[in-house]
C-alpha cells in the first residue's frame, strides 16, 4: 500500500466533522460495574457539539450508559478511525428540544418512540478526539482532549 503524506490536525479534524455529518451508525463501546464489556452498533446524530443515540433501557447498552455515564465511540475503518469518548447523559424523550427526535429520526431513519419498549435517549458529549489513517499519522492523533479541540 503506498503511504500518503499525514494530515494535518486541521484537515483530520475537517475529516472527523464530516463523518460525523454524514455517518449514520457507530460503534458504542461500555462495560459494566464489573468491567464486562459490550459493543454494538447504534444510530445516532451529531448536532455539531454532542452525539445523540437511543437504546432500550433495559438492554446491556443502555443500562451501562446510564450506570456508568460514559461511552467511546468507534467511526470508520480501522485504516481510517475516529475514536470518541464522552460524558453521557441519559433523556427521556421529553427533555430533548423540540424538533430534536424528529432531526434524530430524519438522520438516522430509526425512531424509537413508536416502539412498545422504552428506549431513551443518550447524549454524549466529547471529552477525547482521536483520528488517524496509517503508523505516519499516529504522532498528532489527538484532535481534542479535556473536551477542547486543538490547535
Amino acid at each position: 500500500m503506498e503511504q500518503s503524506t499525514p494530515r494535518t490536525t486541521e484537515q483530520r479534524r475537517k475529516d472527523a466533522l464530516a463523518r460525523f455529518e454524514s455517518d449514520i451508525d457507530v460503534w458504542v463501546a461500555t462495560a459494566d460495574a464489573e468491567g464486562v464489556a459490550t459493543l454494538v452498533p447504534l444510530s445516532f446524530r451529531w448536532d455539531g457539539e454532542t452525539f445523540l443515540l437511543s437504546t432500550g433501557r433495559t438492554l446491556p447498552t443502555g443500562r451501562n450508559l446510564a450506570a456508568s455515564g460514559r461511552a467511546r465511540l468507534a467511526f470508520g475503518a480501522t485504516r481510517d478511525v475516529v475514536l470518541v469518548e464522552g460524558a453521557v447523559t441519559r433523556l427521556e424523550a421529553a427533555e430533548l428540544a423540540p424538533g430534536e427526535i424528529e432531526a434524530f429520526a430524519a438522520h438516522s431513519g430509526f425512531d424509537p418512540s413508536g416502539l412498545k419498549t422504552p428506549y431513551p435517549y443518550f447524549r454524549v458529549t466529547p471529552v477525547w478526539i482521536q483520528a488517524w489513517r496509517e503508523v505516519d499519522e499516529i504522532a498528532g492523533r489527538d484532535l481534542m482532549k479535556a473536551g477542547r479541540w486543538l490547535p
